[in-house]
Order: structure tokens, then C-alpha cells, then sequence
């Protein structure tokens, strides 16, 4: 393959992915270090309360928690299903011989040759494989929540399920269930690749920008670092 027809390729696709991938090196350190600065991290710190509180208060409560945890699930099933009839797709189009394999020429900047084609689908597969399977492991933590947050505390010596434990189950699927979503972002830019590479550079610094916005909070001077946070001790003591 000529340097003349791929050198936007082997420049530009890389460059919007580093772009993106920094910015969520950069939000993973937020979380980390100042975590109710930002919308993931304030819903975290949410939900602990919201486990423990349903724990303790447990027979007012059960329906309320069975409800919410299976609009949850269904939220990851929907994704997970999307990303895996994409596969599908995405195979039937590898598997065939009809043209839409093959790019118009005149009007796509960047390579052209079967190489090329064959790797931005091929790229597309992996990031939809990897984020069906991400939600299909939140549906499977969420699950295990649907059942233990009901579980009776009355005897805490034979009960050995606290809701720092079911928080911590809640939280892993959760987590799951985001890095799932930003995979299924992700796909956008590489979908675009399909027509050229100017597109993906050009979507992943629209992208940012507003992952940025949805992603931090904003206009609360009292959310500094470790203000409010829940420590252990705290969580244990509503249980």
C-alpha cells in the first residue's frame, strides 16, 4: 500500500482515538482523586445511600428496589442487544461479496484497498463484541443485586451480605454498564472511517467536548475534593 493513499489513515484515525482516550485517562484520574466533580462519580456516591437505605428500611422498600434494578437490566439488555444484532450485521457484511465492501474511490479520502476495508469493519466487530460483552457482565451483577439487596438483616452473624458488599456488586455492574456505553461511542468514529478518515478525526473532537459537558458537574463550589464523600465508616453505619 503507497504512503500517498494511506498517509491520512495512519495519521488522522489514530490521532482522534488518542484524543479520545485521553480524555477518558483524564476523567478516570477525576473520579479517582475528585470524584463528586463528576456525574459518574456523584451517582456512585448516590447509590451507596441508596443500598444502604433500602437494606435497612427493607420491607417498605423491596418493591421499590426490585423495580428500579430491573429498568436498570432492561437498559443493559437493550445495549447489549443492539451491539450484538451490529455484530450480526457487521458479519454478513464481512462474509459477503456485495459491494457496499467497497468504498466509492472518487469520493472517500484515505486507502481503498481490501486490506483497509476489511480492517475498519473488522475494528467495528471488536468494539461492538466488547461492549455486548460489558453489559451482558452488568446484567449479571445487576442481577445478583436484585436478589441480595433483599436478603433479611435481622441476624448479622449468620447474614453475612451487608449492604457494602451489595454496594459493592451494584457498583461493578454499573461500571460495567458504562465502560459498555463508551465502547458503543466509540463505534461512531470508527463507523465514519467507513467514508474516510477526516470524518473520524473530525467526530472524535466533536465528541469530547461534549462528553466533557455531560460528564462534570458544574456551578456547586461545595463539590472539592473529598467534601461530602462517604467514607466506610459511614456506609457500615447505616446499615
Amino acid at each position: 500500500m503507497e504512503w500517498r493513499n494511506c498517509y491520512l489513515d495512519m495519521i488522522l484515525v489514530p490521532f482522534g482515538l488518542l484524543i479520545m482516550a485521553a480524555y477518558h485517562v483524564w476523567l478516570w484520574n477525576k473520579i479517582r482523586t475528585q470524584p463528586l466533580s463528576t456525574i459518574i462519580g456523584t451517582n456512585a456516591n448516590g447509590r451507596k445511600y441508596w443500598v444502604a437505605a433500602i437494606m435497612r428500611d427493607n420491607d417498605k422498600k423491596n418493591i421499590l428496589a426490585v423495580q428500579t434494578l430491573r429498568n436498570t437490566i432492561m437498559g443493559s439488555t437493550l445495549m447489549a442487544t443492539t451491539s450484538i444484532l451490529l455484530c450480526s450485521g457487521l458479519a454478513a457484511i464481512l462474509s459477503s461479496t456485495y459491494s457496499i465492501k467497497k468504498p466509492l474511490n472518487d469520493t472517500v479520502y484515505g486507502a481503498h484497498g481490501e486490506f483497509m476495508v476489511a480492517l475498519k469493519y473488522v475494528s467495528l466487530l471488536i468494539i461492538f463484541l466488547f461492549s455486548f460483552l460489558c453489559h451482558s457482565l452488568s446484567i449479571r451483577f445487576i442481577n445478583q443485586v436484585n436478589f441480595l439487596i433483599n436478603t433479611p438483616q435481622e441476624d448479622h452473624v449468620v447474614c453475612r451480605v451487608s449492604p457494602s458488599y451489595v454496594g459493592e456488586l451494584l457498583e461493578k455492574g454499573f461500571i460495567l454498564n458504562t465502560v459498555g456505553n463508551r465502547l458503543f461511542y466509540a463505534a461512531l468514529p470508527l463507523l465514519l472511517w467507513i467514508f474516510g478518515p477526516v470524518l473520524v478525526f473530525l467526530c472524535c473532537v466533536a465528541i469530547v467536548p461534549v462528553l466533557y459537558n455531560l460528564d462534570l458537574v458544574f456551578g456547586s463550589s461545595s463539590l472539592e475534593k473529598g467534601n461530602h464523600e462517604m467514607t466506610n465508616g459511614d456506609f457500615l453505619s447505616m446499615a
